[in-house]
Parts: C-alpha cells; structure tokens; sequence
C-alpha cells in the first residue's frame, strides 16, 4: 500500500526548475531583507582562516561518542552537534561551537541556544525560536549539491549537520579534522527523511533522550549523507587537506580510520 505521508511519494512528479528557482529566490530575499542577514554575514566573516593550518574534531551525536576519551579535546578547537549539551551533565567537555541546522533540533534545543555563551552557527530558520546574540551567526542554507567553501553567503545541508560542520570548518582554515561519535547508523528504520514521532527512548544516539517523549524528528538519509562526505573529501583533498574518522567503531567507512589519540599526537 502507498504511504501518502513517504516524503518520497508527497515529491512533485515533474521537475520544474522554474517552481523550484522561484521557491529559492523568495526564500532568500525574505531572509536577505532582514537585518541579521546582514548582521549574520558580518559576523561569519571574522572566523575565515582564524585558524589555518590547524586540526579541529567535529564531535557527532552517535552512541559510539560515549566511548571516546573527550578529555584527549582540551587543546583542540571542536565542533559540537545539534543537542550536545545533553552531554555536559555527565562531562566536564564543553566544544568551542555548536552547529545545528535542523528545524525540529534547533526548536526543541531552544532553551540552551537562548542561555548558552559558546558560539552557534544556526540555520537561518533558527530565528523564530532563538533570540538575536552575538554569540550567534545565522546561515541560510541553499539546497544545491555543493560544499561551501565560503560560508559567508550560504551552506549546503547535505542530509547532515556533520557536512555543514565540515564546510565551517573548510571556510574557519583548519587544514586536518577528525569526526568522533560519526556511527552512521540508526536503530529506527524507514524512508529517508520522513518526519516521525519518537518513541520514550533514543537508541540511535549518546542520550536516551535525545529524540525521546513523543517529539518530532526527521529519519536520516543515509545515502545522500554519504554522497556528501564524499563531496566534502574531495574538497579537502583537493586543496591538500583531509578529514579523518576518529570514530569508535561505527559504518562510516569514506573517510580513513584513525584513533583520536593518534590523530591529536600528530604534528
């Protein structure tokens, strides 16, 4: 039987490029025309090169991130994912960022976006929820399958806030970036991107309560995550740089495997 709600099934069946270039425009001049575009764009463009030449780890949201020493991160710049505040009650770690560009994550995380000091690179949706700071840079995100290099206009999504970390992280100069806690695999099955109810506990990643309790979210997408990694290494490698999977464990398998330890002695 055909499932009305497959996100799939709910697509247009014709591709019309005028629709969709339409759609995008006004998207972005609605967001152009306010004042914290402006303000947003300012602001980002004070982190590119801030650290070139240097490593930084993107910390993911995975089960496997339990498992990895984070006291190895104290002198390393890292990026922090979506609800990793739900990590501090049981760690002393606190990431230098967080980047979030999911509605539903940046909605339901509204009470530490609005309180929290560390830096928040939000998508640009974010503002309904999230009050204007300067700790904060809002980005708008256009669907179009490329890698940011310059993030001062926009990003790409790419079915993954670790890609969107990953293109910040390009635009910020570091030359080296590992990924923990990147498991690239979920115990709830179903159509990529299809919104869902969660269940009364999160077995996909570090905190049972991370999608818990009847809140709604969006099932990964898997492939097109991994079209953007290889997007994103491509990139790296092309201008003589490399990400690296510090992963404990876990499916990805695009980027090369090494241990964070190993990957923050290195000189």
């Amino acid at each position: 039987m055909i499932d009305k709600k497959d996100p799939i099934v709910k697509q247009r069946a014709t591709i019309n490029p005028y629709i969709h270039g339409a759609a995008l425009i006004v998207r972005r001049l609605l967001w152009d025309i306010r004042p914290e575009s402006w303000r947003s764009r300012q602001k980002i463009r004070s982190w590119k090169d801030k650290y070139k030449g240097q490593k930084a780890v993107i910390v993911c949201n995975g089960p496997s991130l339990l498992k990895s020493d984070l006291s190895l991160l104290d002198d390393v710049f890292t990026f922090g994912l979506n609800k990793i505040n739900l990590l501090f009650d049981k760690s002393d770690f606190r990431p230098s960022c967080v980047v979030a560009v999911n509605p539903f994550v940046i909605e339901q995380n509204e009470n530490f976006f609005n309180t929290t000091n560390i830096p928040l690179f939000l998508d640009s949706v974010g503002i309904k929820h999230i009050k204007s700071r300067k700790n904060i840079i809002f980005l708008p995100s256009a669907h179009l399958p490329r890698f940011a290099r310059d993030c001062s206009i926009s990003i790409n999504q790419g079915a993954t806030v670790t890609y969107a970390a990953l293109q910040l992280a390009f635009y910020m100069g570091f030359k080296e970036v590992a990924l923990i806690g990147a498991d690239h695999n979920f115990a709830v099955k179903g159509p990529a991107n299809k919104t869902v109810v969660s269940g009364d506990k999160d077995e996909s990643h570090f905190d049972p309560n991370y999608f818990a309790g009847g809140v709604k979210w969006q099932l990964p997408d898997l492939f097109q995550s991994e079209v953007s990694y290889m997007m994103a290494k491509q990139v790296y490698e092309a201008f003589d740089r490399k990400v690296v999977n510090a992963t404990e464990g876990g499916c990805l398998e695009i980027f090369p495997k090494i241990s964070l330890d190993e990957f923050v002695a290195e000189k």
